[in-house]
């Protein structure tokens, strides 16, 4: 019977054009002769690697077929319509239509609770709103009731969040029964007297009917989380809604039930007693709303996250033992892999240029837009784009240890950071709720006892009223949703941020520090002079520092061999070599005694330089570096070298001090060098001469200042400095990413970088501003608004359900602003300084 339905499945494949797969992992595959192949029953089978294979092969029949989770039908798991996975597991599907349906709301046919009910093994849940709560599975948050979220993202988190439709479902059924139930209600206000027509008594019991399976099943978690809030001594937005549900649905159920119980103050001039069923439907309702508007919005706040994540591809390409190509998935690549890059694919993992040469589209990494060229020996990152030439590479990292790895595991970590701005709104939601709910009480009474016939009405749509408008919703959502979008919007330019707090601290930052080599300049030195005394030709001079500087790993020892090759000087091996600190190198060459180095290391031998001073004083002033040489314990000349100054260093300069930073350059040069180049840069202040020990007492003293000092360094011997700095930026293209002594690491080692996270810092800033601004001001108007305050002058009170819109609109407001930051330019102020430069 298998194989009758086997061969019904690829007589149907063959009609409709359907795609292979491999059986076991459900990997869409190609049938080519280069492709591991298995005859089973008369029929071929593809896969994807070796492994697939022989798993195919120890046991077929646990992989020939799959059953339909929509439908139930048997799918041949080799030619399935569509597959989907889902939880970590593989789905199959008869039909797209299925396939539709499923990923819709998987949930529904997998037998799961909603959201989020199965969690993959090993991963940590945690709150958005509270950071500190982590636990193994998924849930709720004990302190707001927010559904908690996975704190790893992985590509397989690409479904549609199952809360989200949880909700949606809610949202749609509490939607149909608040419909009649307002037109019930509203309807002898515009000319439809619907409780004439049925009459009070028979509308009374419609309602009910209507609104119960909306109180008692829809709004179902949001008692529960009202109830969690309470049990955890943890007063939250869900106390405030289930108390104010719950009175309103719960009084009206008596007032139908046991009319006759209720005294004269509880009676309408008809004497019929009033019920609140739509008012309590139309809030959950209302609220459910906001909820789904409010989740959809969060989702986009983590696109950032997912667009990262999209990045690496789904396969790779495997050059096996025997030269052929195979294609793998990604978790089977292992370090020391050959890999096939074709044209327009993504760079699978990190590693570095075997064969070939191709252009690099590294815009997702660094945020710069300009492809770099790769050749044999460079290195590549995952996630970037190939552009032209197909590559071979080997695989050095892989897994969580690719940069695109730690790049989503540090946003992911910084989205969940809470900015010191947040304990303001912390502090004000501890005390907001049981004053809320003391002011509800409050009003009741008042109402009770000196408002209007029926009192008692009055009193309950007050406190009802002042329960739902007030939910702190909004105050919580102000600081973690701005973090969120910013840390998001960063990464997608190059600027990881490591926390919250560092992001919150950078906007107040008034003095930079930075390094000249590499930061200022190209980091490539040149020969740019050479002045011989007379004794020596250049071409001799060339020959003998070159091939002593061959020994020697500094950036200066590398210009000067790269100078004497390209004059074609010949080269030998040093007799001796060895380097003294911060003076230079001394060494014999070809019988020849040789220094080079500063002015410090001549002096030491007894070598006057005056011959040379003038020569080498015009040289510092502009902004070289200059090296005596001697041979023979005589001096020889002078060598020259200047490492160029970033294009985008000056105007990158110009936009920080229009923020209004102070710009300091730290560097180990000389002072006379260090001064030109300021000039040259206009920059504010030069410390010539300091070591890398010494960039660590200058952020101190700074600080002792009391100025807010940032320090950019390589986030190596820079480290020191980076820690004791009140902000520190990790200059670099990715191999820093992880460290942890700085709070801001650039994919890009110039200071354009630092200009785009100024100006997001500030943005975000003033973005969380905003939003606090918004949630303090609208519950410290709504709250008096619904307790009846403008009564008096207007005769009317605030409706529970307007008071239930309110609080929703509030939360997507603020939501709305926070993702204004999805938009923000940060190459503007670049922008600005280059005009006016």
């Amino acid at each position: 019977m298998m194989a009758t339905h086997t061969e019904h499945s690829r007589s149907e494949a063959v009609e409709t054009d359907r795609a292979l797969h491999d059986p076991v992992c459900g990997m869409a595959v190609t049938a080519s002769d280069d492709r591991p192949r298995s005859e089973h029953q008369g029929h071929s089978y593809y896969f994807c690697g070796p492994r697939c294979q022989q798993k195919f092969e120890a046991n077929p029949e646990a992989y020939l077929e799959a059953t339909d989770p929509v439908c139930g039908m048997s799918v041949d798991r080799a030619e399935p319509a569509a597959v989907s996975r889902h939880e970590g597991q593989t789905y199959y599907f008869c039909s797209d239509h299925c396939h539709h349906k499923f990923e819709q709301a998987p949930e529904n046919y997998l037998g799961e609770q909603p959201a989020q009910a199965q969690a993959p093994e090993g991963v940590k849940y945690t709150c958005p709103m509270h950071p500190e709560i982590v636990q193994d599975g998924p849930g709720s948050c004990p302190k707001c009731g927010m559904a908690l979220e996975p704190m790893n993202p992985s590509q397989e988190d690409t479904g549609p969040n199952p809360e989200l439709v949880d909700f949606t479902r809610r949202f749609w059924v509490s939607a149909i029964a608040s419909i009649p139930l307002l037109i019930i209600t509203m309807g002898p206000l515009v000319g439809i007297p619907v409780r004439s027509w049925i009459g009070e008594t028979w509308v009374t019991w419609i309602e009910l009917v209507l609104a119960t399976p909306v109180i008692l099943w829809a709004a179902i978690p949001f008692f529960v989380r009202g109830w969690q809030s309470i049990r955890n001594v943890s007063p939250n937005m869900w106390t405030l809604i289930s108390l104010g549900v719950g009175a309103a649905y719960g009084y009206s159920v008596v007032a139908t039930l046991i009319p006759g119980a209720f005294p004269p103050a509880f009676r309408m001039e008809s004497g019929h007693v009033p019920v609140y069923f739509e008012a309590a439907a139309v809030i959950v309702t209302l609220i459910f709303l906001g909820q789904v508007l409010e989740l959809r919005a969060r989702e986009r706040t983590g696109s950032a996250i997912k667009a990262l994540l999209d990045l690496a591809p789904k396969t790779a390409v495997r050059i096996n033992e025997q030269g052929d190509d195979e294609e793998i998935s990604l978790d089977e690549v292992h370090s020391g892999d050959r890999l096939r890059v074709k044209p327009g694919s993504s760079i699978p993992v990190d590693g570095t240029v075997a064969d070939g040469s191709s252009s690099v589209d590294e815009s997702m990494i660094t945020g710069e837009p300009v492809p770099v060229e790769k050749a044999k020996g460079d290195s590549l990152t995952g996630g970037t784009l190939n552009k032209q030439g197909t590559l071979i590479m080997t695989a050095e990292r892989v897994g969580a240890d690719t940069v695109l790895s730690q790049i989503v595991d540090m946003v992911a970590k910084a989205q969940r950071s809470r900015a010191p701005i947040q304990g303001l709104a912390d502090r004000v939601s501890s005390y907001f709720v049981p004053t809320v709910v003391l002011i509800a009480i409050v009003a009741f009474i008042v109402w009770s006892l000196v408002g209007p016939q029926p009192a008692m009405v009055y009193a309950i749509v007050a406190a009802v009223s002042v329960l739902i408008i007030a939910c702190p919703c909004a105050l919580g959502l102000a600081t973690p949703m701005s973090i969120m979008t910013a840390t998001g919007r960063g990464a997608q330019s190059g600027v990881l941020i490591k926390d919250a707090e560092a992001l919150e601290r950078f906007a107040h930052i008034d003095t930079l520090i930075v390094d000249k080599t590499g930061t200022l300049t190209e980091g490539q030195p040149a020969v740019t002079d050479i002045r011989p005394t007379g004794e020596h030709s250049e071409t001799e001079l060339l020959s003998l520092i070159g091939s002593l500087e061959r020994s020697s790993e500094h950036p200066l020892a590398e210009a000067i061999v790269t100078r004497a090759r390209d004059a074609e000087a010949k080269l030998s091996e040093p007799e001796a070599f060895d380097s003294v600190t911060g003076k230079g190198v001394t060494g014999r060459v070809q019988g020849h005694d040789l220094l080079m180095g500063n002015a410090a290391l001549f002096q030491d031998h007894n070598i006057d330089l005056s011959s040379l001073d003038q020569d080498a004083q015009s040289l510092r002033e502009k902004a070289k570096t200059v090296m005596y040489i001697g041979v023979d314990g005589q001096l020889a000349g002078l060598i020259a070298v200047q490492d160029p100054i970033k294009k985008t260093t000056a105007t990158a300069i110009a936009a920080l001090q229009r923020q209004g930073m102070r710009v300091v350059m730290a560097t180990g040069d000389n002072e006379t060098t260090a001064k030109a180049v300021a000039g040259e840069l206009s920059i504010d202040e030069v410390r010539a001469g300091v070591s890398p020990e010494g960039k660590q007492k200058l952020v101190d003293e700074y600080k002792r200042q009391g100025r807010k000092v940032a320090m950019a360094g390589d986030g190596i011997n820079d480290a020191p400095a980076l820690a004791a700095a009140d902000v520190g930026i990790a200059m670099g293209t990715g191999a820093d990413v992880a460290m942890e002594s700085a709070g801001i690491t650039l994919m890009k080692g110039d200071l354009t970088g630092i200009v785009r996270a100024r100006y997001l810092a500030r943005g975000t800033l003033r973005n969380i501003k905003q939003n606090l601004f918004f949630a303090f001001v609208y519950n410290s108007l709504g709250v008096p608004v619904a307790a009846g305050i403008f009564y008096p002058l207007f005769g009317a009170l605030l409706s529970p359900m307007i008071a239930a819109a309110a609080m929703s609109l509030s939360s997507v407001s603020v939501i709305g602003n926070a993702l204004r930051l999805r938009a923000i330019d940060l190459d503007k102020p670049l922008e600005r300084a280059e005009h006016s430069h």
